[in-house]
């Protein structure tokens, strides 16, 4: 008789996951974020984007990517339903025909005018929630995971 499969206890490296519990943690925001923007057609991503550009004025898909954290080439499928929109334009740069610049338009700038109050309610609600002072650590904390010396998207 062949002994029945065990599950192997969870040793330190699963059980307490760091890239899981963040993973969690962002998706139950984001879907909740998600939810708030919807009557404006935004996703939470997208209106970061609005956020970034309103904040810097054009740039480059990289820099935009940069100030995310996120990748070049997942940046621009993520500019492509802005662009559809009208919210975002995205030319070759006079200077370097390579480089993408990607410009905020007069609809951009509407639709993220619309979607501050939604945002805001969710914004205020987490803060309610979880504490002020809390998400404020919480913010530093995630903003120190980026200079943990890590390159995940170095070539």
């Amino acid at each position: 008789m062949t002994p029945a499969p065990t599950t192997p206890a969870p040793t330190r490296s699963t059980e307490f996951c760091n890239n899981l519990a963040l993973r969690k943690a962002a998706r139950y925001l984001s879907a909740t974020y998600d939810k708030a923007l919807a009557p404006v057609g935004l996703r939470a991503t997208q209106f970061s984007i609005l956020q970034k550009l309103n904040a810097h004025g054009e740039t480059t898909i990289t820099s935009l990517a940069d100030m995310i954290a996120m990748d070049r080439t997942t940046m621009a499928s993520n500019l492509k339903p802005l662009v559809r929109d009208g919210l975002v334009t995205v030319e070759p740069s006079a200077a370097d025909r390579r480089a993408r610049i990607v410009t905020m338009t007069p609809d951009g700038h509407a639709r993220l005018k619309a979607a501050l109050p939604l945002w805001s309610v969710v914004q205020t609600r987490f803060e309610e929630s979880y504490g002020a002072d809390d998400a404020a650590r919480l913010r530093a904390a995630l903003a120190a995971v980026l200079d943990t010396g890590f390159q995940p998207w170095a070539e």
